[in-house]
């Protein structure tokens, strides 16, 4: 029988996909959660499945400091510490850049980038005072490789896995740890923030096909979060095994 996960850990973007899948694994380990994402019913159903566990949900958006801070204040008032951050939410509206779709551009700069940094920004002062933490963000293998009709998509996540290696770089001696976990094609709603339907249903069909499941990308997380203060695991790029990218 695994030992339960003494943690407090947050999730923003916890409503679907990767962040549910990792949600809902916690909380089988016993880990105590604070939830957060934009759709609050969704919340609501992974509470309702785990009435044994310690979880707390809150409605927030990441593009949005004084919601994310919101929710890191009431995590920390509530169980008296945060252990664990993961910065999960994202976007992903793929198309050529003589397209020109500067407001999707500006929406994933928000989601992807800021909303990493707006997590960094509420959770690093109590971290900091506790001499603890971990700051875990959802990156990409679009954040190590680039590819056609991808560039922004590409560039937010190559942003955040510098970013966060800057934050490895400076919290080192405060005991913070700094992680990404990178996946290759997932099993996940990301698919439809593609506006061009014919795009967007391809990568469907090739997620379900041979990609990750999001319970595959959960457990990397989990093997991120349960090893020894001594050890950090700076980056994880998970891919399917078919994947040529």
């Amino acid at each position: 029988m695994s030992t339960p996960l003494n943690k407090v850990i947050v999730i923003m973007g916890a409503s679907s996909g990767i962040g549910e899948a990792t949600a809902r694994l916690l909380a089988e380990r016993g880990a105590t959660l604070m939830l957060a994402a934009r759709r609050l019913d969704r919340l609501q159903d992974i509470r309702d499945a785990y009435p044994q566990a310690d979880i707390r949900i809150k409605q927030a958006d990441v593009t949005q400091f004084d919601q994310v801070e919101a929710v890191i204040q009431e995590a920390n008032s509530a169980f008296g510490r945060i252990d664990v951050l993961f910065n999960n939410a994202g976007i992903m509206p793929t198309a050529p850049l003589a397209a020109g779709h500067r407001e999707d551009w500006k929406q994933m700069l928000d989601i992807n980038v800021m909303g990493v940094l707006n997590g960094i920004a509420a959770a690093l002062p109590i971290m900091e005072h506790q001499q603890a933490g971990h700051i875990i963000a959802t990156d990409s293998v679009a954040g190590h490789v680039v590819y056609p009709e991808a560039a922004v998509y590409c560039g937010t996540k190559f942003a955040v896995r510098a970013i966060m290696e800057g934050l490895r770089q400076e919290q080192r001696e405060n005991q913070i740890k700094s992680t990404i976990i990178s996946p290759g094609a997932v099993q996940t709603e990301l698919y439809t923030t593609i506006k061009d339907q014919a795009v967007g249903e391809s990568l469907r069909q090739a997620q379900q096909e041979w990609g990750l499941t999001s319970e595959d990308v959960a457990q990397a997380v989990l093997y991120a979060i349960d090893t020894p203060d001594r050890v950090s695991i700076s980056n994880l790029i998970i891919r399917p095994t078919q994947q040529h990218v």
